[in-house]
């Protein structure tokens, strides 16, 4: 599979998916000074919540926007929603863009794919008929799929892995197609 084939998929299923996990609504932070973002595509817009001690948040994030920062893919967009007591009662209402960090579900990568025609074996009067034979072999790449990360590292050796800058270039490019529908 190659590079930007395995890019495009990636894309796909987290921006289909809705693959985001977030922290809570207390890990959001400002998001840094940068070129204006593009407007938020609605379609995209996850549900937001998070408790506390002291009360809870229930909103909304709209991405605009992925980047690298330090090595991690974030997204920026506004974050909107509602902050209450721990009574539940309203106590204000928040509106702000923020950067957010952006996971990307399990990966699986293709390991083996073999497939054996029918055989039929005649040893001395032993018949052994045997059907097609498809042997399917894929890998789970995920935190703590220790032999899964390692054979989807061994089978991308040749073609790059995507940098964090790289795979928000092309988030950022599906982003805008999307603003146009």
């Amino acid at each position: 599979m190659t590079s930007r084939l395995r890019l495009s998929m990636i894309a796909a299923t987290l921006l289909v998916a809705l693959g985001f996990s977030f922290t809570g609504a207390g890990a959001a932070t400002a998001a840094p000074s940068a070129p204006a973002a593009a407007a938020p595509v609605t379609a995209l817009t996850t549900p937001i919540t998070g408790t506390g001690d002291n009360g809870s948040f229930a909103g909304t994030f709209t991405p605009s926007r992925f980047s690298g920062q330090n090595g991690n893919l974030v997204a920026t967009g506004v974050l909107t929603g509602t902050v209450s007591d721990a009574s539940g009662d309203t106590v204000g209402t928040v509106t702000r863009t923020v950067a957010l960090p952006v996971t990307i579900a399990a990966v699986t990568c293709q390991v083996l794919n073999l497939v054996l025609g029918p055989l039929h074996l005649d040893l001395l009067g032993l018949v052994i008929d045997l059907n097609q034979v498809h042997l399917l072999i894929n890998a789970v790449q995920a935190p703590g799929n220790l032999l899964g990360n390692l054979l989807c590292a061994i089978t991308h050796l040749l073609d790059g892995t995507p940098t964090a800058g790289g795979l928000a270039a092309l988030l950022n490019a599906i982003l805008a197609l999307l603003g146009r529908l």
